[in-house]
């Protein structure tokens, strides 16, 4: 593989649950270990950090994710998170449920997209603004990330679909025409990911229960960012480290649909 001048490191974890009997702690704080090993430049968790989003819940996960050492760590609330009003709880604890991150060579949004005592979420329309300037006027070599915890379109293997945010095909839309490469997710605990137009959507699996779903085993996403491609990996806390996938990075993007829409010149 050819050696580039920049290489960014995310790593990605979901779906603690701490407070859950399916919690294992050792996991938990073996993964916190390989990050700090690792020397990620950004550490994200996509939501679920809670059983049931009571305070007690939020300091015990706080004190176990305090030890990571990455000075870049972004978290957002999950739908467990927001139960039992625990939203609050993440604002006090963690700070703004919407926020994003910039630099010279990224840039990440995250939004919420949990309703209080739901399962299902959304993002909301009143926010679909706010995306879209956070991402407005970035050069085409800047990755843009957008962070969820629901998923953005169905994933196999994860039961009856209710799983999506109500308002997928919308963010979906606002997402393509803001040329974002990367969509990160969590929420159901099966790694997965799908590519619609030039973006890529990638779902984490859990980094610390045994709420597992057939074969799965307690999973995280290593993802390495260079000047023209993407190599996403799978770690296994305790375990082994697999290289899923290399991408190229595509700078100039274009929407099918802006095709599908175009009036032939017959009809004009």
């Amino acid at each position: 593989m050819p050696e580039n001048k920049k290489e960014i490191i995310i790593v990605q974890i979901s779906d603690i649950h701490v407070g859950e009997s399916e919690f294992v702690p050792s996991l938990l704080t073996r993964c916190v270990d390989e990050i700090n090993e690792l020397k990620p430049d950004i550490a994200l968790i996509t939501g679920d950090l809670t059983g049931m989003g009571y305070r007690r819940e939020y300091e015990t996960v706080k004190n176990y994710i305090s030890p990571i050492k990455c000075k870049n760590l972004i978290i957002q609330p999950g739908n467990h998170d927001s139960r039992n009003v625990g939203y609050m709880h993440f604002e006090d604890i963690f700070g703004e449920r919407y926020k994003s991150y910039k630099t010279d060579d990224l840039i990440i949004v995250a939004a919420d997209s949990s309703e209080p005592d739901l399962d299902n979420g959304q993002i909301g329309r009143e926010y679909y603004k706010w995306i879209k300037n956070e991402f407005k006027d970035s050069e085409p070599e800047i990755l843009k990330v957008f962070m969820m915890h629901h998923h953005l379109i169905p994933i196999p293997n994860t039961g009856r679909e209710r799983n999506i945010v109500n308002d997928a095909g919308d963010v979906l839309e606002v997402l393509v025409d803001s040329e974002v490469d990367l969509v990160l997710c969590g929420h159901k605990h099966v790694p997965y990911i799908w590519r619609v137009e030039d973006l890529y959507i990638l779902t984490a699996g859990t980094v610390s229960s045994l709420r597992l779903r057939g074969k799965i085993e307690p999973n995280y996403n290593i993802i390495y960012i260079r000047e023209d491609e993407i190599d996403i990996y799978r770690r296994y806390p305790f375990d082994r480290v697999e290289k899923i996938l290399g991408l190229r990075r595509k700078t100039v993007k274009s929407k099918l649909n802006d095709r599908f829409v175009k009036a032939s010149p017959k009809y004009k």
